[in-house]
């Protein structure tokens, strides 16, 4: 119980917030007709009355749905089906699955220490970058979070998986946009970084704390031009 405490609060953690897809509501209806006399016309009355209240449902429906995920602990097993959780080895250990599998090919890889504040347990959006296995972790093994969907790049615009509807990025490459449904939330604890596969989406990292530095190896353009963000 005292961990759902913690994640009491925690239920801020897994805000993802969706856009409504109802209706526009229908444009404020023009002035009635008057008479001669200055008095408004009945009818016209009776229609101004009648349109308030549809008005004020699609305005309810706009409003975004707030779905609470619980974190899961990131281990090699868990977090799998989105790359790789990386933890310390002995020196002189030789290269093998263990190691993170990196793919920097398509670029200039950049390595550098990123310093995040005011990064509450909640988002609204989530990306993915196509061509590099970005990873991250913080400096010193303070906890933070980080919510993940699997990668969803296609082959290209006509593969379909699940019946979506491919999205060209700004990049080129085609993607299935992220199902709200499947998005889940990992807590990263203790000196150990992830691996992301190219193309997994991420929004995060995420922490209590007011600020945390964060090792991140990604590509020198990866912000610039394969930062692809989905907001449904």
């Amino acid at each position: 119980m005292d961990a759902l405490g913690l994640l009491g609060r925690v239920c801020r953690l897994g805000h993802f917030c969706r856009r409504s897809t109802a209706t526009p509501p229908p444009p404020s209806p023009r002035p009635p007709p008057r008479s001669n006399s200055g008095r408004a016309v009945r009818a016209g009355a009776r229609a101004t009355s009648s349109s308030a209240p549809q008005a004020m449902g699609a305005k309810r429906e706009e409003e975004p749905r707030v779905v609470t995920l619980r974190p899961v602990e990131a281990t090699p097993e868990s977090f799998a089906p989105f790359g790789q959780v990386i933890a310390a080895s002995p020196d002189g250990d030789q290269f093998g699955p263990h190691d993170a599998q990196l793919d920097l090919s398509r670029g200039i890889p950049r390595f550098y220490i990123m310093r995040l504040e005011s990064r509450p347990l909640k988002f609204s959006s989530i990306t993915h970058h196509a061509s590099v296995t970005q990873c991250l972790g913080s400096i010193g093994g303070q906890d933070w979070y980080l919510g993940v969907a699997k990668p969803s790049i296609l082959d290209g615009a006509t593969e379909q998986s699940g019946g979506g509807t491919a999205v060209q990025s700004r990049a080129g490459h085609f993607y299935l946009p992220p199902d709200p449904s499947e998005v889940c939330v990992f807590r990263v604890s203790g000196p150990k970084f992830l691996k992301l596969h190219a193309g997994t989406w991420h929004a995060g990292p995420l922490f209590k704390a007011d600020a945390v530095d964060f090792y991140n190896l990604e590509l020198s353009n990866t912000n610039v031009s394969d930062c692809h963000c989905w907001l449904e």
